[in-house]
């Protein structure tokens, strides 16, 4: 009799198992439906090989993440009290509860960008009114327990059909090389950047692909070496959001001149003593942000006037500036003047310049020196309004041409280790060479030229490329911006915040005469007044900056963030500002389709 009941009770816990595990891939096929959500914010795939992709991921993924909230949640009971009501009730609260979190999520990565944490649960809850409306947060939670309630039921009357089905293990298996097939895939497309594939990384929460890039690569690999020749995809973006509208009257040069690696807080008189003078005879923007901290987001902010949040945007592999776009259309030249890159971020990004890139083989300060030069060639040949866009690149490499006699070493206002001390007046001799290549192509500019100089990013005193990207610090981020405009000299000092994201739109007003709203083509507005936003974003779509008046705050992709004092030497104990960071997440959003 007792061994009968221990039998009993074993082929009750057995049924309630295998029940167990198909309510939880019941759960995770409406997960998938869920889940379609998700493609419709970060966009669909366009050819075989994305929606091949995306059909195995989502199988495996949400499949995965139903039977492990089956193990945590159900599977014990099932042991300690191995009762089907009991255990049916629960389960049916249990999915109820994680789909409605699942649908949570849609929604504020729909509208933020970011997965639910703590602290992205915690934003959102302050702006819960405009992102939950109607009464929907009653109805579908009813309407999902009694979806679960049903199939919770009709499982455990069918289970003992189904079992002697055997589908099961043919279930399990299928699920099991979807899931892992799609990290194997994910491998190949990583080491092959296959952006079809990987743009869609973070789609899915709790979504962690497999990489192999340096085991690929170790093994002769290279980047790109799979990839296909085509990559462009349905386009994610509406930019610019309406047509330009824009009539090419008085037209005039434009030379913008951009330097890597420079710093608002070196422009005195005794390290670049001709630029110093030069901004006081012009429009010098006191208190000018670039919108990131390498040369990639720095010159995307500039010439893209978007959030750093868009860089990896897929169409803009194929999609140019508006800006250019519309020089090219009103009938300029357009050249870019610059040191040889190994890589160009986005790839459309000087797509519409005529390509007169120096060869990096006698060094950056030689290259720079050249650009100069070719750009003096190519301006005296124009006999039509140009663009040129000319980027020095020296002081972000510390370097000089052999030979040059720059200025005296002096001692650094702020603390420096002794190494940075070096680099520290190394770099104000790479400056004061840059100074004397100004001097030289400015005072030969034809006199109705505009000409803005900025700076692509900051400097902070490192050879760390990933901390000189990560460094979100003012000396990292406030850079210089002059202005001269066409006609008679204007002194003017602007001491209100600007940053890059008000070029595109400046130039576009006052020197293409584009009546379309700033908003329509870029996430800033005029250099020529005040920002009504508080806040500017510094950064890339994985590390950035809020920078605010009185404090930093720097966020990591999956929402960890740190709040710094305004001169980032102090960390503070504080909680992220709200409306502010949904005032970023929106504006991070609004240039997708949806």
């Amino acid at each position: 009799m007792i061994e009968r009941k221990k039998e009993m009770g074993r082929d009750r816990v057995s049924r309630l198992v295998s029940w167990g595990h198909w309510f939880a891939f019941f759960n995770g096929f409406l997960a998938m439906i869920i889940g379609v959500r998700y493609i419709e914010t970060v966009g669909a795939p366009e050819s075989l090989i994305g929606w091949s992709y995306l059909t195995i991921s989502t199988l495996g993924h949400f499949s995965f993440l139903a039977f492990i909230v089956y193990l945590v949640v159900l599977f014990p009971i099932s042991l300690i009290l191995p009762y089907s009501k009991i255990l049916r009730g629960l389960a049916a609260v249990a999915a109820t509860i994680s789909l409605c979190i699942l649908l949570y999520d849609t929604i504020i990565y729909d509208d933020y960008g970011l997965h639910l944490s703590p602290f992205v649960f915690d934003i959102a809850w302050a702006d819960l009114n405009s992102l939950l409306q109607g009464t929907s947060y009653i109805v579908t939670p009813l309407g999902i327990i009694i979806l679960e309630l049903t199939a919770a039921n009709f499982l455990w009357k069918r289970i003992e059909k189904i079992r002697k089905s055997n589908y099961g293990n043919k279930v399990v298996i299928f699920i099991g090389i979807c899931f892992v097939s799609s990290h194997l895939i994910h491998i190949w497309a990583d080491a092959a950047d296959v952006t079809e594939i990987t743009r869609l990384d973070d789609a899915y929460p709790l979504s962690y692909p497999a990489t192999a890039r340096s085991f690929m690569e170790r093994h002769g690999i290279e980047k790109g070496e799979m990839s296909h020749n085509d990559t462009r995809t349905q386009p994610t973006l509406n930019y610019p959001i309406s047509p330009l509208q824009c009539s090419a009257n008085d037209r005039v040069n434009l030379l913008l001149v951009t330097v890597d690696g420079f710093r608002a807080d070196m422009v005195d008189e005794v390290t670049m003593p001709f630029l110093y003078q030069y901004a006081r005879n012009n429009h010098q923007f006191s208190r000018h942000h670039s919108g990131g901290t390498i040369h990639e987001s720095g010159m995307f902010s500039l010439l893209y006037g978007l959030q750093g949040s868009y860089i990896a945007a897929s169409d803009l592999d194929y999609r140019s500036p508006v800006l250019t776009q519309e020089l090219t259309q009103q009938g300029y030249a357009l050249g870019l003047f610059a040191p040889k890159m190994e890589s160009v971020v986005p790839n459309a990004i000087y797509q519409n310049l005529e390509d007169h890139t120096q060869s990096l083989s006698e060094g950056i300060a030689d290259a720079d020196i050249r650009s100069i030069e070719t750009f003096k060639t190519w301006q005296a040949e124009q006999v039509q309004p140009w663009f040129a866009l000319i980027n020095l690149q020296s002081p972000d490499s510390y370097d000089t041409p052999i030979g040059f006699l720059g200025i005296e070493t002096v001692k650094p206002k702020q603390a420096l280790k002794p190494a940075q001390k070096v680099l520290f007046n190394q770099y104000r001799q790479s400056l004061n060479f840059i100074d004397k290549q100004l001097q030289q192509l400015l005072t030969q500019v034809p006199e109705e030229t505009f000409v803005l100089i900025t700076g692509v990013n900051g400097k902070v005193f490192t050879s760390d490329n990933n901390e000189a990207r990560t460094n979100l610090s003012p000396v990292n981020v406030n850079v210089p911006l002059i202005i001269n405009w066409p006609g008679p000299a204007n002194a003017k000092t602007v001491n209100y915040s600007t940053s890059h994201y008000g070029i595109v739109p400046t130039l576009m007003t006052q020197l293409l005469n584009c009546n379309n709203k700033a908003q329509d083509y870029s996430s800033g507005q005029s250099l020529l007044q005040p920002n009504p936003n508080n806040w500017t974003y510094v950064g890339d779509n994985l590390v950035f900056g809020i920078y605010q008046e009185d404090e930093i705050t720097v966020i990591d992709r999956h929402g960890k963030y740190r709040i710094y004092d305004k001169d980032y030497s102090q960390r503070l104990r504080k909680k992220i500002s709200a409306p502010e960071f949904i005032q970023v997440m929106r504006e991070g959003r609004r240039f997708y389709n949806h």
